[in-house]
């Protein structure tokens, strides 16, 4: 969650979006909360890297004040990092940023490089039609693409707790698909996939899933 000094104002809007996710979630998901602006912070103790507790998950969200820089590619980084110790399979990244980053050590290119190598999801929310400046809601798009998720651009603060809420739906929804690949060859380069579905008496049906992977080194 982006807890720079453009969100000063929209810590209702966060509040009411994290409660939204936390009901619609399921009940065993395990949660955990970055809050970044210049500096990158866990909201829930050190002693506790997930929770399923939904109080818990909001207190995370407000634990910190607002205000200061962002460093939204070094949080996107942590939050990959910190989902590899996850117990579950299935691993997700809800991002709410205007996607401007004016505070962070990585790069966008290692940001999107370091999504595309995880076999996390990306959902990622923007705020920048709610904000003075424009922001950057593209480098938001493709970061969700790469990952094979979906972006939101709301339009207002009541879209952006809908956002929250499908995401959420959409996680219980969701399938996971797997292959041996063929080329067995670790050479880091990227192989292209494609996932098409048919089914009896539908048509132009819309698969969101990423366009590939970065094979191992």
């Amino acid at each position: 969650v982006d807890n720079s000094g453009s969100m000063i104002t929209r810590r209702p809007m966060v509040m009411a979006g994290t409660k939204a996710f936390a009901d619609s979630s399921h009940p065993e998901d395990e949660v955990f909360a970055i809050i970044f602006n210049e500096h990158v912070r866990h909201g829930l103790p050190e002693s506790l890297k997930f929770t399923t507790s939904r109080p818990q998950i909001e207190v995370a969200v407000s634990r910190f004040p607002t205000g200061g820089r962002t460093a939204l590619h070094d949080a996107v980084v942590a939050g990959l990092e910190h989902l590899q110790e996850a117990s579950h399979q299935k691993r997700v990244l809800v991002v709410l940023s205007d996607g401007d980053d004016n505070a962070s050590q990585h790069s966008d290119d290692e940001m999107f490089e370091r999504a595309s190598r995880s076999d996390a999801l990306i959902y990622t929310i923007s705020t920048a039609n709610l904000v003075s400046h424009s922001g950057k809601p593209r480098v938001l798009k493709k970061l969700a693409e790469v990952s094979g998720g979906v972006a939101y651009t709301p339009e207002s603060e009541r879209e952006v707790v809908e956002a929250f809420r499908e995401i959420a739906d959409n996680i219980r929804r969701g399938y996971s698909i797997g292959y041996v690949p063929t080329n067995q060859a670790h050479d880091g380069r990227f192989r292209r996939v494609k996932v098409s579905v048919r089914a009896p008496g539908h048509k132009n049906l819309k698969v969101v899933a990423r366009d590939g992977y970065l094979a191992p080194r």
